[in-house]
């Protein structure tokens, strides 16, 4: 058998076996499975948030009528945004500092997503540590927190069971008395009575510390290998904890006074839909829940191959985040009646939000319950599960954004970059393992991602749609997915999704209130340290401009315009994908038209191709 001859002209720079390979970085690698990018995602968006937040800003905001705001920004600012960080990301298999070769004069705005998610990664992280301290309590028959006297509790401690059995004729005060589980959170878990105040750490809580170890411990050996392990742990960690929230769902629905809960979480009150607070709110929740503007997504997208339809991964992820939410809430306020009912306080009494709400609500909820132990146990592991995922996430961004910004020296070190990485964030976050760290977890948690995470939003939407240019950003997803975006998202990219998120932006500034724990006011200077938390992400924009304008030659606007314009070689990554506009623009790049190297690997026209002649044609009609 004779070998055809390929002539010259066809063969692709990397099909020749010269000195251009010593050239090249290493390879990015992929997602391995074909659901490990929509899982991740799931579990990126899915987190602790939907447990502990959206069932409390439901029932504060005007119970079912919430769902009404929170559907209407879902469509205006959740959805377009989840879909333009996606296409940036798959377009460029870029990670979130790199991809800013799509206008190099905006790269802070890349430097300050990474210093917001190096933040909430820090305290993310200590949350997960609280959750393993209690899922470690839970493995006992007794559970620590279900009643008084011990070494921790105070003479306020009140036990319902005793109560419950009636053992006490004196009427019972009841107005300033503590729950066991409140003083089991406080006094034994964070001791907080050692600290004075977020300027007195005190003493390091050495069974926190290990948990915390434990919990970067787990985290390191899920990301070791990238998306590559964390593609496969999430199969488990995103699927597990619906199977659990079912269970919980279950068990809580068939409580005495279980109703009485649901109907506090669902009774619409619609003249709450008039104040602007609750359409903020929304806003707020979405924003959050989905993770926009954190990299997470735009990194899990730059490990796809190019032509994943991202279009209705969208629509599942966005869509299933905001039914687990519900769902959460009735697993939630179910119990919530239950309970209030054993308690005989009405719901408000009982409902929280945050750590109050994992650590000291449910918990208490659990003792009430049949087989506690294992109900406790259950709730934890979902709460761990959710967490872990999200944390990958995090850890993701950070190390695909500084592995792609220098291919050559990290991406072969890539793991051991990684545990560089881990030991950092978790030598940072000892001080949230000391008795006052809990006010640190605070002040991080309400300062790190508020301000300066809408500011790269905003910044990030404006300059995809105006500088680079709506028209060519919508060319560009023709190219990837086959068709153009329709009206609803160029209307959402041009004006609905920035506009929302400025009237966000001054609704923050405006509304302003200074941070406190329970009745702990912060000080000034905390304050001011929170301020500049936030006023520094987005400070990291001008900082980049700077750079930017003196990398460039020529008068100051001369270099302002070759900033804004993207680099040569912004576009995909494989040089078969680089069609229209972007042909032959690589460095080392020898093939006349990717075309003929595909119709020499496919043999015959694709109907991408077909979509990458369209455009073609569109591009030279433009330029006539």
């Amino acid at each position: 058998l004779v070998q055809p001859v390929t002539p010259e002209l066809l063969v692709s720079p990397s099909s020749q076996d010269g000195d251009l390979g010593s050239e090249c970085p290493e390879d990015r690698g992929n997602w391995t499975g074909r659901l490990d990018f929509l899982l991740s995602c799931i579990g990126y968006c899915v987190g602790l948030g939907n447990v502990w937040r959206f069932p409390y800003r439901a029932y504060t905001n005007g119970g079912g009528a919430f769902l009404v705001p929170y559907f209407i920004m879902l469509a205006i600012c959740g959805i377009p945004i989840f879909f333009m960080e996606l296409s940036l990301g798959q377009f460029s298999s870029l990670g979130p500092l790199a991809v800013w070769k799509i206008s190099p004069l905006f790269k802070g705005v890349g430097m300050g997503t990474i210093l917001i998610v190096s933040l909430v990664a820090i305290y993310y992280n200590m949350i997960i540590a609280y959750v393993l301290f209690y899922l470690f309590a839970s493995l006992t028959s007794d559970l620590p927190w279900q009643h008084c006297g011990n070494w921790w509790n105070t003479d306020l401690c009140l036990d319902h069971h005793v109560i419950k059995a009636g053992n006490i004729t004196f009427p019972v005060n009841t107005t300033n008395t503590v729950s066991p589980s409140e003083e089991y959170w406080s006094r034994y878990v964070l001791h907080i009575q050692g600290s004075s105040g977020i300027g007195d750490p005190g003493r390091i809580r050495w069974n926190l510390c290990l948990c915390l170890l434990l919990s970067w411990t787990i985290v390191y050996l899920c990301i070791l290998k990238g998306v590559k392990s964390s593609g496969k742990v999430v199969y488990f960690t995103a699927t597990f904890p619906y199977l659990i929230l079912v269970m919980l769902l279950i068990r809580g629905v068939t409580l005495e006074g279980a109703w009485k809960g649901i109907r506090f979480y669902l009774t619409p009150q619609f003249d709450h839909l008039l104040s602007s607070k609750v359409w903020i709110e929304a806003a707020l929740q979405i924003f959050y829940s989905l993770g926009v503007g954190f990299g997470g997504l735009l990194t899990f997208a730059s490990y796809n191959t190019f032509h994943q339809n991202i279009y209705r991964d969208t629509f599942i992820v966005t869509l299933g985040n905001a039914i687990t939410s519900i769902l959460a809430g009735f697993a939630i306020f179910s119990v919530l009646g239950y309970m209030s009912q054993e308690l005989g306080v009405p719901v408000n009494q009982v409902a929280k939000a945050g750590p109050g709400l994992a650590f000291v609500v449910y918990p208490q909820a659990m003792t009430m319950l049949p087989l506690s132990p294992f109900w406790s146990f259950l709730f934890f592991f979902m709460l761990l599960t959710l967490g872990l995922d999200s944390q990958f996430a995090f850890m993701e961004t950070i190390v695909t954004a500084v592995t792609d910004e220098f291919p050559y020296y990290l991406r072969p070190k890539k793991a051991s970059f990684s545990a560089v990485v881990c030991i950092a964030l978790f030598l940072m976050g000892l001080i949230l393992t000391t008795e006052g760290g809990m006010y640190w977890l605070v002040l991080l948690d309400d300062y790190s991602a508020g301000f300066g995470l809408m500011v790269v939003v905003i910044t990030t939407c404006l300059v995809v749609t105006r500088v680079y240019g709506i028209k060519r950003f919508c060319r560009d997803i023709h190219m990837m997915l086959g068709f153009k975006p329709g009206p609803y998202f160029r209307a959402c990219w041009m004006v609905l999704s920035p506009a929302t998120m400025m009237a966000l932006l001054v609704y923050n500034i405006i509304k302003y209130q200074p941070s406190q724990y329970g009745s702990y006011r912060f000080p000034a200077w905390a304050e001011v340290l929170g301020i500049l938390m936030g006023v520094l992400s987005c400070l990291m924009i001008p900082v980049g401009m700077v750079v930017a304008i003196l990398q460039e030659e020529g008068t100051l606007w001369e270099r302002i315009q070759q900033a804004m314009h993207p680099t040569m070689d912004w576009g995909p990554s494989l040089e078969e994908n680089r069609t229209g506009m972007y042909v032959a623009s690589l460095a080392g790049s020898q093939s006349p038209k990717p075309l003929m190297v595909h119709m020499r690997k496919y043999g015959g026209i694709t109907s991408y191709e077909n979509t990458a002649i369209e455009v073609d044609r569109e591009i030279e009609e433009e330029e006539e």
